[in-house]
């Protein structure tokens, strides 16, 4: 096995590493990076995601990892490994997944962009005329920024999280010892540094630029040693949710933790001298298991924001823009569209334009008395929380419920609180010991003297940036029997009452893994019995025991299991019978794959969801999650061929092998399902646009009418 990430078998399902297997995620964003017929910057592209991607996991992940085996408390996951020992294996596999990352920007990448003229220069290479003018610029516009902060002292200062820093060693005549110095390069400069003196597109980097003459700080002592360094702190810190405690502020706490938090990752350049690196790690109490020597630039992030500046179009990949959804009539209201039957809009392919103008007609709306919106991650500058307020200030009650728990987003979603809260918003932190995910709005309008509810329930974000860079499922519906569960859903969780039965939608904890086990042992049954039976699903990551210990049995049954899950997969059948009825792939394309979509063959009579919610424990147990049917017969056809396209995919789907690697898909006419989902909404965006046209020329007698 490459990686060695299957785990024994236990119970009914042989399991896979929760964080192996999300490393094999990884690796797949990586392998676009080998893709030589893509664009150079779109290769960046992919190599920035794979390398912030890593951020996140050590922050996370790794991180809640050492905490639990320092504690000693820890317990071995499902595949029987001990918090140390998924160290252990995180190092390796992490170790050689860098190593990959490096080899692929130092031998392909960085002569590519030298032969296109987008490479950095070394300012050691520099005429001393250049040099002369990027000194003066490092004197006026950089050193006046920077602040020298000695790390060899009885409480040494705490490095920021993620960003450049520089550490120098520096000595003196009359000193025997020398003393280390870190210099913070503040996020507030550009990582390259362009000047006319390097010509149109030249540019260096700041750390060299810093680096080289980082000398006028210290006047009158020698630099031994100066090199840019990178520190990843624990991110995986939880807010004590106290009883009657003020949720805000404790969550403001815990992004000052962060700040203090253990060092789980030294980054720092091979030509280093090793002495130099075992002082700083030593000063910046980073173990040696956790210091990470890279053969190259740090913060390789950065790169990839070249691909969204713009300039150098023949770098990049062609354009994608959404289409307005053939479904939506763009000349009338969001309320006439919605209120002539359910709508099904397929972002990116589609505009979430339909969303955002929901909310900001209802804001405005004098028929409309009340909105409730769950907001987990939005936009910086986002349209939806300005027109929450404007409905405000115009007297409509408005609820919003920010779930301030969102993982990196804390500080935002307390911004946006508070805006919302001064514009007269009634603002719910959601419940304790929960984080509210689920993605929910409800319009209450007055009409004909009666009260309607317009709903839109999504598998996305309320975030109309994001909303252009993953793929995600909206449902938007005047259901009666939805709207009256989305009220009960949102008394619910403002009121903190029991969750009842609902009507049609399932939430999560309380009713939606029973609903999904259900569905999957009716299936199981419907295979012992030798009639045909078949599960589809899109997700993000599964992990749940439960599921994959149903999807065993259902496998093992007979039933044929088509899953698309991007992230981390946990299972994989364990016998020939059951691996005979499955296929797992995972699509990394151009957009984020983000959307969740079940289908249930039922019998011939297919039973199709889409749900906020991934098959992970997290979700399904520790979150609040909604799971939604979609009954419209043509908009769950829909749905279902969206499936069907996942699973035709062979040249950007990946298929999962026993050992939990996977194996790129081959065979067949190459068929790419992005760029089919594309095809498909342009297709029916311009029929409908023929068709508009056609209704408004006015008609013209033939001579056969004469």
């Amino acid at each position: 096995m490459p990686h060695a990430v299957a785990g024994e078998r236990r119970g009914v399902a042989m399991y896979l590493n929760r964080e192996l297997s999300w490393l094999e995620f990884n690796q797949r964003v990586l392998n676009e990076v080998h893709r030589r017929d893509l664009p150079l910057l779109e290769r960046l592209k992919f190599l920035a995601i794979s390398a912030s991607n890593l951020d996140e996991f050590f922050q996370v992940r790794v991180g809640g990892l050492m905490l639990v085996a320092r504690s000693g408390k820890g317990r071995p996951d499902p595949t029987g490994l001990t918090p140390g020992e998924q160290l252990e294996r995180i190092r390796c596999r992490a170790e050689k997944m860098v190593q990959e990352q490096y080899k692929l920007l130092n031998d392909e990448l960085l002569p590519l962009m030298c032969e296109a003229g987008v490479a950095p220069q070394a300012v050691t290479e520099l005429s001393e005329g250049q040099r002369s003018t990027l000194e003066s610029y490092f004197l006026h516009d950089i050193a006046p920024l920077l602040t020298p902060l000695a790390l060899d002292v009885e409480k040494p200062p705490i490095l920021p999280n993620l960003d450049l820093i520089l550490g120098v060693e520096l000595a003196t005549i009359d000193k025997p010892e020398s003393r280390m110095v870190a210099v913070t390069l503040p996020n507030c400069l550009p990582r390259r540094i362009h000047a006319t003196c390097l010509g149109r597109d030249g540019y260096v980097l700041l750390e060299d630029l810093a680096a080289h003459f980082i000398g006028h700080l210290f006047e009158g002592e020698n630099i031994l040693h100066c090199a840019a360094l990178r520190v990843t702190r624990n991110g995986d810190i939880a807010v004590q949710e106290e009883e009657g405690g003020d949720f805000a502020w404790e969550m403001s706490q815990v992004l000052v933790a962060r700040k203090f938090s253990d060092c789980v990752r030294l980054e720092i350049p091979q030509s280093v001298p090793k002495s130099f690196v075992t002082k700083l790690a030593e000063l910046l109490q980073a173990e040696e298991s956790s210091v990470y020597r890279v053969p190259g630039y740090l913060r390789m992030v950065d790169f990839g924001r070249m691909a969204q500046e713009p300039g150098h179009e023949l770098l990049k990949v062609e354009p994608w823009s959404p289409c307005y959804p053939a479904s939506v009539d763009a000349d009338v209201s969001m309320f006439e569209n919605i209120a002539r039957g359910d709508i099904l809009i397929n972002t990116p392919y589609e505009s979430y334009e339909p969303v955002v103008k929901l909310v900001e007609e209802a804001a405005t709306d004098p028929h409309v008395l009340a909105i409730k919106q769950v907001l987990y991650r939005t936009a910086q500058n986002s349209r939806f929380i300005a027109a929450l307020c404007r409905a405000a200030e115009l007297g409509k009650q408005v609820t919003v419920l920010v779930e301030l728990k969102a993982r990196f987003d804390e500080g935002h979603n307390l911004a946006q609180a508070e805006q919302l809260q001064r514009a007269g918003v009634q603002v719910v932190y959601g419940v304790k010991g929960y984080k509210t995910h689920a993605k929910a709005l409800l319009v209450v309008r007055r009409e004909n003297g009666t009260l309607r509810r317009y709903c839109h329930i999504g598998t996305g974000n309320y975030n109309e940036d994001t909303a252009r860079l993953y793929s995600d499922i909206s449902l938007l519906t005047v259901d009666d029997d939805i709207g009256a569960d989305i009220s009960q859903f949102f008394n619910s969780v403002t009121g903190l009452t029991a969750i009842r039965r609902f009507r049609k939608l399932q939430p999560s904890p309380a009713l939606m893994k029973p609903r999904l086990l259900e569905l999957v042992e009716a299936e199981t049954r419907r295979a012992l019995r030798g009639e045909a039976a078949g599960i589809d699903a899109k997700m993000n990551s599964l992990n749940d025991v439960e599921m994959m210990d149903a999807l065993e049995r259902a496998a093992e049954a007979g039933v044929d299991i088509r899953l698309n899950v991007r992230g981390i997969c946990c299972w994989y059948p364990s016998t020939e019978e059951g691996r005979a009825h499955t296929r797992i792939v995972s699509i990394v394309d151009r957009y984020l794959e983000h959307a969740r979509i079940f289908c249930f063959r039922n019998g011939g009579d297919p039973l199709v969801f889409i749900s906020s919610a991934d098959w992970m424990s997290r979700n399904l147990d520790r979150r609040v999650e909604l799971l939604t049917p979609i009954e419209n017969r043509k908009l769950a056809q829909h749905a279902m061929s969206i499936l069907a396209d996942c699973f035709r995919d062979n040249t950007q789907a990946s298929v999962m092998q026993a050992d939990g690697t996977y194996k790129r898909a081959e065979g067949g006419t190459p068929f790419r399902m992005q760029a089919c989902l594309r095809r498909k909404a342009r297709r029916h965006a311009r029929t409908r646009e023929r068709n508009s046209r056609t209704l408004l020329e006015p008609h013209r007698p033939k001579k056969s009418d004469i």
